[in-house]
């Protein structure tokens, strides 16, 4: 097989179903390295710490047990340019790795094409960013480590569920489509449309509905906050 014969130089040849599409799409994948300090060997420090601020968003801000969407709109990724305040202040101690200064918006909304470009992201027709199939080759078990490390001393419901969730027959990671034991719900950007509804409904059928308030943090899921660019 031709796995067998690229296992010596670290590669292996896999392969998952479009989510959306169903067609099969396949990834030659380095087997040992991790993906991101692979994707540090073409961005800068600051492109990186830019990426990884916006798979926080998608896999913890806008990925909880009630609203699963794990999608950043365009509004959202750009307010992720610069670090934290208190990411800055700890990068100045010494005590955390390299946040930087962060980018420009201008910056970070080419790194997001960049991103598009390479086969990492997916932008959908209601400007919605989420990890292509390649992206979840390749970043599967970096994102099940980072996002599915559950902390034993947080009593959060939340925090218990596991972020990255798999399909129980083929095991692949799951970033959008319908949740089977209920009918009604969803996953990915469909779950951010579900949210708009409630909300419009709530405040009298506006369509532009104001953020959810999600976990006690005010979190914006509004379709309005695409860019159809």
């Amino acid at each position: 097989a031709a796995n067998t014969r690229i296992s010596p130089f670290d590669l292996e040849i896999r392969g998952t179903f479009h989510q959306t599409t169903r067609k099969r799409v396949y990834a030659l994948v380095n087997s040992t390295s991790d993906p991101i300090i692979q994707l540090a060997t073409a961005h800068t420090a600051d492109e990186i710490s830019f990426l990884k601020r916006v798979l926080d968003a998608m896999f913890e801000t806008y990925n909880t047990a009630r609203h699963e969407v794990m999608a950043i709109t365009s509004m959202q990724a750009v307010r992720l340019a610069k670090p934290a305040d208190n990411d800055r202040r700890e990068t100045l101690d010494g005590a955390q790795g390299n946040a930087g200064q962060g980018l420009k918006m201008v910056e970070a909304e080419k790194m997001l094409k960049t991103l598009v470009a390479e086969g990492w992201f997916e932008k959908s027709k209601k400007g919605y960013y989420s990890l292509s199939p390649r992206a979840l080759m390749e970043l599967r078990g970096w994102l099940i480590e980072t996002y599915n490390d559950v902390d034993e001393e947080d009593d959060d419901d939340d925090e218990r569920i596991p972020r990255v969730k798999q399909c129980v027959a083929c095991k692949e990671i799951v970033t959008m489509g319908q949740r089977s034991w209920t009918g009604n719900d969803f996953v990915g950007e469909r779950a951010a449309s579900s949210i708009n509804k409630s909300n419009g409904r709530r405040s009298g059928g506006g369509s532009n509905a104001n953020a959810s308030r999600i976990n006690g943090d005010q979190t914006e899921l509004m379709d309005g906050d695409a860019d159809n660019d």
